[in-house]
């Protein structure tokens, strides 16, 4: 079975709404909403987010799915998982990679799920913080596994493009639940492995 594609419905319910407010802000930014570079633009944002903004619809347990019962008790990891998100405070993309770790307590999920998972989490409104600890809350919540980190790395348009406008900075955040906590030899290997 395909994996659910999730999309934004209240973008859907509203489309002939939010198509207005885009064609207000382009007008009230100077620029003349009639001319044929833009005339399709507030129709091109709206279908974008349904796509960017589609997390909101997202179900954390449908997308981990069934978890399989297997009896590997070492490190897992799924790295370099590339993310997009908009950041809640300018609505500017930013943008880098995540890495999961977790040790199974008995119960596993299928690899692909942490990237799906991933995209559910990050495809709305965000600051990078939050999306590291939903991550780490959200597998230890549905796997409940010996313990779990993530670190997301993060490129952040409104520092780079704006404001300070330092392009290549990046923000790195953790999440540690669980073994990695108390266990100082599991947290370096997890990031020892991270970069390599």
């Amino acid at each position: 079975m395909p994996a659910r594609e999730y999309r934004n419905t209240r973008v859907d319910e509203n489309r002939a709404l939010i198509e207005g407010h885009v064609r207000e802000i382009l007008r009230l930014i100077g620029e003349d909403v009639d001319r044929e570079g833009l005339v399709d633009t507030p129709a091109r944002v709206t279908r974008m987010y349904e796509e960017i903004f589609a997390g909101y619809e997202a179900d954390y347990k449908d997308i981990l799915g069934v978890a399989f019962d297997e009896q590997h008790e070492e490190l897992v990891i799924v790295k370099d998982i590339v993310y997009y998100s908009q950041c809640e405070h300018h609505m500017a993309p930013f943008f880098g990679q995540i890495h999961i770790g977790y040790i199974p307590s008995g119960k596993i999920a299928g690899l692909s799920k942490f990237a799906r998972l991933v995209e559910a989490v990050t495809r709305k409104l965000q600051v990078q913080e939050r999306i590291t600890s939903e991550l780490a809350d959200i597998i230890e919540s549905e796997l409940t596994p010996h313990g779990c980190m993530v670190v997301v790395e993060g490129e952040h348009l409104c520092m780079c493009a704006r404001g300070v406008k330092k392009p290549g900075s990046k923000t790195v955040t953790s999440a540690v639940r669980g073994l990695f906590r108390t266990d100082a030899a599991a947290r370096s290997e997890f990031l020892s492995l991270v970069k390599h």
